[in-house]
């Protein structure tokens, strides 16, 4: 019996967007070598891959119904690209994390804290996050904290003082400084703070965005270098996400507001591109081991990650099940911030702390140097 013409136009149909799916997939499967300050599109490619990655998990189930060789395509596919469906996605069984910790455990907390901005609108909220935010740091009893977006200020007594909110606890810290107000009496960048004697700190700036800063820990008879940065973001501001809602609801706006989104992602990804390649080069020099942690504003799927993180131990990966989204905002995907130590070091816990403070999760890990 002949097919009808519409069910082989739905064939033809199906094997036609099966293919690019395939293709597109495929061609984010080069991000870990493609830098996308010269192919830009494949920055697009790794934010699109978590859902490439599913559409061909459909595309098997729909296959294998309809016409079951045909299933091969998509799995071979997702064979060849395993790398990127493991960077991606959490394997490890999730056990509660363990608030005591041993002597020799090392626990690191990284944060982007979004300025103190909170996400609250009231402003009686918003002037006591500052406080919560180093509360629930505090409570976490670290050795190492590591903050982006971090801002201080000098006048007013001690009201705006966040520096002062650590340094009891905390008598060790390297500030990056990176932008200054009010003849610098405020300062904004990263910042690590820790209970252990630092030996030596430094910074290397970017043409924008927050420096890539370091310290050397002494703990003990160990020696160790811990690096945290905050990569280009893409920058966008209230009437973005406006934009974002338009194209999203197909508004009369959406092609004006597609523009705007996409040159500021490309310009982004561009400048990120730039500095993965400093970032590669300042943490190889380290004489000690090492931690590189902090927002790096890309996807695992993505040029950034795969540069920086290269044979390190992603502290995710190691101990968390799941996608491990570390941004609340625009898709469920984004995992964003991390930890990344090399292999002298043992991951023993990791968790992602959600406390309504920021737009970013905090992340904690307990970490062991190898004897």
């Amino acid at each position: 019996m002949a097919k009808s013409p519409t069910r082989k136009f739905f064939k033809i149909f199906f094997i036609i967007i099966n293919f690019l799916v395939v293709i597109l997939f495929l061609l984010g499967c080069l991000s870990p070598w493609l830098n996308p300050e010269k192919f830009v599109w494949i920055g697009f490619i790794g934010i699109a891959m978590p859902y490439l990655i599913l559409i061909l998990i459909f595309s098997i189930i729909f296959w294998l119904v309809a016409k079951p060789k045909l299933a091969l395509i998509p799995v071979i596919t997702l064979l060849i690209g395993w790398q990127q469906i493991h960077v991606m996605f959490g394997f490890k069984w999730k056990t509660e994390f363990t608030k005591t910790k041993t002597e020799n455990t090392i626990r690191i907390v990284d944060w982007n804290v979004e300025s103190f901005n909170g996400l609250s609108k009231s402003k009686f909220i918003k002037k006591h996050i500052r406080e919560e935010v180093a509360d629930v740091i505090i409570n976490l009893k670290p050795d190492i904290i590591c903050m982006q977006e971090f801002n201080s200020a000098y006048h007013q007594a001690t009201q705006w003082d966040n520096i002062s909110l650590f340094s009891k606890e905390y008598p060790y810290h390297y500030f990056s400084k990176d932008y200054h107000r009010n003849n610098g009496m405020y300062q904004s960048g990263c910042i690590i703070f820790s209970k252990y004697l630092l030996i030596d700190s430094g910074k290397t700036k970017f043409k924008t965005s927050e420096s890539l800063i370091y310290v050397d820990v002494v703990k003990a008879t160990d020696t160790f270098r811990v690096y945290t940065t905050h990569l280009q973001s893409f920058k966008f501001k209230k009437e973005d996400y406006d934009d974002i809602e338009k194209i999203k609801e197909q508004d009369e706006d959406a092609l004006a507001a597609s523009k705007n989104i996409f040159t500021k992602m490309k310009l982004a990804f561009k400048r990120r591109g730039a500095q993965v390649n400093i970032v590669k080069n300042e943490i190889a020099k380290s004489p000690y081991s090492s931690i590189i942690c902090g927002d790096f504003n890309d996807v695992p799927n993505s040029y950034t990650y795969f540069q920086i993180k290269e044979n390190r131990q992603d502290a995710f990966l190691k101990k968390d099940f799941g996608i491990g989204k570390s941004f609340i905002a625009l898709a469920p995907t984004l995992r964003i911030d991390y930890i990344l130590p090399d292999n002298h070091f043992d991951v023993l816990q990791f968790d992602l702390v959600d406390e309504d403070l920021s737009d970013h999760l905090l992340l904690v890990t307990d970490l062991r140097l190898k004897k």
